[in-house]
């Protein structure tokens, strides 16, 4: 069982910056892969980024490639989401997710958190 606790949301003018944090519980955080998705208003679920369990393999979804960095430590059990450039697009909750087996777009998640703000103003 792993357990996900998102932090670093909040609001920020449109092109600022913010970093998300992810705490996993459990020991075996470095053999999970890990991603960010993120959920607007009125919108479905939507992969943002993912990182395999070394940190040597990252993925992203278009709309944030050159803006937003996904990083690990594996030694503090987290996971980052560096967002830059925001736009009031980016809106949405954001979530952590863990999957074991790792896709371009994580659709194998097998834990998520339960998210956490992020509300670019323009």
């Amino acid at each position: 069982q792993v357990q996900l606790v998102e932090s670093g949301g909040g609001l920020v003018q449109a092109g600022g910056s913010l970093r998300l944090s992810c705490a996993a519980s459990g020991r075996t955080f470095s053999v999970y892969n890990m991603g960010w998705f993120r959920q607007a208003p009125g919108k479905e679920r939507e992969f943002v980024a993912a990182i395999n369990w070394s940190g040597g393999i990252t993925y992203y979804a278009d709309p944030v490639k050159g803006r937003f960095a996904i990083s690990r430590d594996n030694a503090k059990n987290t996971v980052y989401l560096q967002m830059n450039s925001l736009k009031p697009e980016d809106t949405a909750v954001y979530y952590c997710a863990a999957a074991r087996h790792l896709t371009a777009t994580m659709t194998n998640t097998d834990y998520w958190g339960q998210g956490t703000q992020v509300t670019v103003s323009s």
